[in-house]
């Protein structure tokens, strides 16, 4: 991934997913290529496990929730390891993950900038990565700033 090219994004929404509906729970699937360096953003109300590569889970998976004030907030995953893999391995994916995760959610914001129209106020809502992992040093929370800092990098700020 590294540099965000939005040439090289492809956005797919699933019905009956519209860049208005839904808001809470609005699920984004991002997959790529390491041949090509394109990127693939699904948008609906469900997760696409279809364009997920079940060997690799290098997917980006993120949503819409509320948090205990009732406030938006995007929270995504990023899937390290489940056990399957060495802590040598866990500790590459990681490190990975963390240098890709601006592009990747590049790819999210942007992708889905319609949606950001219609509803300007999220452009300043939280942004919540988990790292998944068995390994206690790579299993955490990073926040990544809010949908704007993604927007004002890729387009002309609102």
């Amino acid at each position: 991934m590294s540099v965000f090219n939005p040439q090289k994004l492809t956005v797919k929404l699933i019905p009956p997913s519209t860049f208005a509906q839904p808001i809470e729970e609005r699920k984004y699937t991002l997959t790529h290529s390491d041949n090509t360096a394109e990127l693939f953003l699904d948008i609906g109300y469900v997760y696409n496990d279809k364009s997920i590569n079940p060997i690799m889970r290098d997917e980006v998976l993120a949503e819409w929730k509320k948090d205990s004030h009732g406030r938006l907030n995007l929270v995504g995953t990023a899937y390290v390891d489940g056990g399957e893999f060495s802590q040598k391995i866990a500790d590459t994916r990681f490190k990975i993950f963390k240098k890709e995760m601006d592009t990747a959610l590049n790819g999210i914001v942007y992708g889905d900038r319609p949606f950001y129209i219609n509803y300007p106020f999220l452009v300043d809502a939280p942004i919540f990565i988990h790292y998944l992992s068995i390994y206690p040093q790579y299993r955490q929370v990073a926040f990544y700033g809010t949908p704007r800092q993604y927007l004002n990098q890729s387009i002309k700020p609102f």
